[in-house]
């Protein structure tokens, strides 16, 4: 994994900007599965509060989160 997606990540989905799965792999230059895999991880051992709001049709925090990276 490469903590510069991570940062990038955390930023569109903080900025609901996203979009759907597509187009959040376009943004990120990875396939959708390695963007899955981010996100899972997020989930699971970040314990981030994502979920995917499809009215918006963006990724989003479903309450505050704040994830700290080294030299951001």
């Amino acid at each position: 994994m490469d903590i510069r997606v991570f940062i990038r990540l955390h930023e569109l989905i903080k900025n609901k900007q996203t979009g759907n799965l597509k187009q959040l792999a376009q943004k990120l230059e990875i396939s959708e599965r390695s963007v899955n895999y981010y996100i899972a991880f997020m989930r699971n051992e970040l314990k981030s509060p994502i979920i995917y709001d499809r009215k918006l049709e963006t990724y989003l925090y479903e309450t505050e989160c704040k994830l700290c990276f080294i030299g951001q």
